[in-house]
């Protein structure tokens, strides 16, 4: 149940560069002030299982959903961009979501599937992001064969509340690495592990899960964290 929902693919320009897409996910009366942006990871695009779940879910919560592609993908290469290039068009795709929904959406969460996330974060470590909130679909907190060279100095800098979503044998995220990190945080955070989950969520098949229950798991305690943070 929820509200009835429709997604039209739009056209983002990013400067010089081009434009990519993004497909915008409204609910037929939305009920919600707050948006939400996703990006995605390095190895997919906005079409990806996880993503269409998640932005498809949170609209029919009320909540208007935009998801766009990174230049690369957009145009069919597999290497990700500079992290210019990822910044500018996530910049992108907040200003054209704000021409398109104007007053409708006050407030922005900015949300990531690991690479889509990680750039988020050092952009509002930066202050050069306009969200207000964040969530990490898999963050990418380390090199999948070294544990030891962590990507967390912008964490430290973020001062908007973070949701993190990890799975317990995601090879880019140990949990235990992953912990001093959290507890050392400037700002409010929330963790909801995925168990047995990989960095896209995949459960062993023991589990009797399937993947649209375990993303089902993803989209309710999103609803429940957006709106705990509606007023913020």
């Amino acid at each position: 149940m929820g509200h009835e929902i429709t997604s039209d693919k739009i056209a983002i320009p990013v400067g010089d560069k081009g434009s990519t897409s993004g497909i915008l996910t409204r609910p037929a009366a939305a009920t919600e002030s707050r948006a939400v942006i996703v990006a995605h990871g390095a190895g997919n695009d906005m079409t990806t299982a996880l993503l269409v779940a998640f932005a498809e879910g949170i609209a029919k919560a009320g909540y208007p959903v935009l998801r766009f592609n990174f230049l690369y993908s957009e145009h069919g290469r597999k290497t990700p961009d500079r992290p210019e290039a990822l910044m500018d068009a996530w910049l992108a795709a907040c200003r054209s979501f704000k021409e398109i929904m104007g007053s409708k959406a006050t407030s922005i969460t900015a949300a990531g599937k690991s690479l889509g996330g990680r750039m988020a974060a050092i952009m509002a470590a930066d202050g050069i992001l306009p969200a207000d909130s964040l969530i990490f679909l898999g963050y990418p907190l380390h090199p999948m064969d070294n544990k030891e060279k962590l990507r967390d100095a912008h964490l430290y800098r973020v001062k908007i509340p973070m949701l993190f979503f990890e799975g317990t044998r995601d090879p880019l995220c140990d949990l235990g690495k992953l912990d001093p990190v959290l507890k050392s945080l400037q700002t409010s955070w929330d963790l909801f592990t995925i168990e047995g989950g990989d960095h896209s969520f995949h459960v062993p098949k023991s589990l009797g899960l399937t993947e649209e229950e375990v993303f089902g798991r993803i989209v309710k305690k999103t609803i429940d964290w957006l709106k705990r943070h509606a007023g913020r």
